[in-house]
This record gives C-alpha cells, sequence and structure tokens, in this order.
C-alpha cells in the first residue's frame, strides 16, 4: 500500500493541516535544535572573521607606523 493510496481517501485538511501539525508537534524540538545549533554556528563564524579581520588590520597598521618610524630614524 503507497502513501498516495492512504492518503486518497482522506479529506485535504488531513494532508495538508493535520499531518505537518502532527510532524511540527513530533519533530519540532529536532527542527529547533537544528536550527539553533546552525544558527549558533553562523553566529561563531562571523566572530571569528570579524576578530581575525581585527586583528590582520592591528598588524599592519601596527607594522606600517613601525616601518615608517624605522625610515624616519635612517635619515
Amino acid at each position: 500500500m503507497a502513501v498516495r493510496e492512504i492518503f486518497a481517501g482522506m479529506p485535504w485538511w488531513v494532508k495538508w493541516i493535520a499531518v505537518p501539525v502532527v510532524a511540527i508537534v513530533v519533530f519540532g524540538g529536532l527542527i529547533a535544535t537544528v536550527v539553533g545549533f546552525l544558527v549558533g554556528l553562523l553566529f561563531k563564524a562571523l566572530i571569528f572573521v570579524v576578530i581575525v579581520g581585527g586583528l590582520i588590520y592591528v598588524v599592519r597598521k601596527f607594522m606600517s607606523s613601525s616601518s615608517s618610524s624605522s625610515d624616519r630614524r635612517d635619515w
């Protein structure tokens, strides 16, 4: 017996309302956990990119200021 045959005799609201609601109730915690994990991972990746970018900016700024000050000492 195929799934289409099972749902063939059912009213439309069972297919389009009741079954999705039951799926959300049963798997809602799992869905929320996965979505929360993905959002947390995305946030951590964004923080990582910001910190590394800031570190690169500070190092380049420091290196350019130290090289320009050493140029002044050469004169």
